[in-house]
């Protein structure tokens, strides 16, 4: 049976979208494979507020994760996590033996400016890397804010994960002086997923430049040199696929309009949040929770299998809480093109199944 998503992805993708998906293939080697790639960067631009150059990449968001972590870090990298996706990053740097230390906080908590601030006062850490949107706890990171400090600290390259909250969330790359920015197609963009993509600075560029052993694949130098000699075409054949279905799913978002659909997201994010104090509790702060997924605090220890069984039925799902979470709390996204309306009936479907 088909169900509308509300989990913290992969999204319910439009029907629309899905058929640019299977749009005949193109060489990827022509002027036509050019073309798109570049209208897709440039639209990128827009949509993340940069002047910036933009790689993609045919694979999830962690593999531009790993690829920023080990392209650029030429002595030490501090990872900030609050959540399960701050812990991954942390595991890429070392897997990959890419110097390293982890600044986690409790789970529920942010990741604040004057922790950042303290860390990088040592003088220890050329680059640092910051989830956005934790979509493990349902956090938001100020990460407007975290930039402020990390100003203090130009040298330092300034790494941000948001693959939850891009294109759903207002994200000031260049006002924010972010050197990678990265995210992916499955969340608020709103295509299957398979395709991840980031800005990319030229202070990171420089310090890639330095590094010795920065992989293969995800060799963010590599890829950038290549789309500068090649006209926008990368070293491996791309998901053709959905570079087709980006590019007609941006100028749907530019349709929309970025600041109404930005509102549109709130909107959502707050009647959530809304009924779950009501009826359970936030798990996260309210001052920074998420504006694409809630993360319920299960107050009244339902079993969340359960509802979920239940929710299939009727042609929908949420999803439990992430790793340890799981059961503590469930999670429901609003993200993509959910609507208002769409969000009720779901939240007026749960109250029924539970008796609320």
């Amino acid at each position: 049976m088909y169900k509308k998503l509300f989990i913290p992805g992969p999204v319910t993708v439009t029907e629309d979208v899905l058929q640019k998906m299977a749009t005949p293939m193109i060489g990827h080697r022509t002027k036509e494979a050019s073309n798109l790639q570049r209208s897709i960067s440039e639209k990128l631009r827009k949509l993340m507020y940069t002047d910036k150059e933009i790689l993609l990449s045919t694979s999830s968001g962690s593999g531009l994760m790993e690829g920023s972590i080990r392209s650029c870090t030429r002595r030490r990298a501090a990872v900030f996590s609050c959540g399960d996706f701050g812990n991954r990053w942390f595991a890429m740097a070392e897997d990959n033996n890419v110097p390293a230390d982890k600044f986690e906080v409790a789970w529920g908590n942010p990741n604040l400016p004057e922790q950042v601030d303290q860390v990088l006062a040592t003088g220890k850490y050329d680059l640092i890397t910051i989830i956005h949107n934790e979509t493990s706890t349902g956090i938001m990171n100020p990460v407007g804010q975290i930039a402020q400090v990390k100003k203090k600290y130009p040298e330092v390259i300034f790494c941000v994960d948001t693959v939850s909250s891009l294109g759903g969330v207002k994200i000031e790359v260049d006002k924010w002086e972010i050197d990678i920015c990265l995210t992916s197609s499955q969340k608020c963009l709103g295509l299957p997923p398979g395709l991840s993509l980031c800005s990319i600075s030229e202070k990171a560029l420089e310090a890639a430049r330095k590094v010795k052993f920065r992989g293969t694949y995800f060799d963010l130098l590599k890829l950038y040199d290549y789309i500068q000699k090649a006209d926008y075409q990368y070293p491996s054949t791309p998901s053709l696929s959905h570079m087709f279905a980006l590019d007609y799913q941006l100028d749907n978002i530019f349709e929309e309009g970025l600041e109404n659909r930005f509102a549109r997201h709130i909107e959502l994010a707050n009647y959530v949040r809304k009924w779950a104090k009501e009826k359970f509790d936030l798990f996260a702060p309210e001052k920074y929770a998420s504006n694409t997924v809630t993360c319920v605090k299960n107050t009244r220890e339902i079993n969340v299998g359960d509802l979920n069984k239940a929710l299939g039925e009727r042609g929908f799902m949420i999803s439990n809480g992430y790793g340890k979470l799981a059961d503590k709390t469930f999670r429901i996204a609003h993200m993509n093109e959910a609507t208002i309306m769409e969000i009720k009936e779901l939240l007026s479907i749960i109250d029924e199944i539970l008796g609320l």
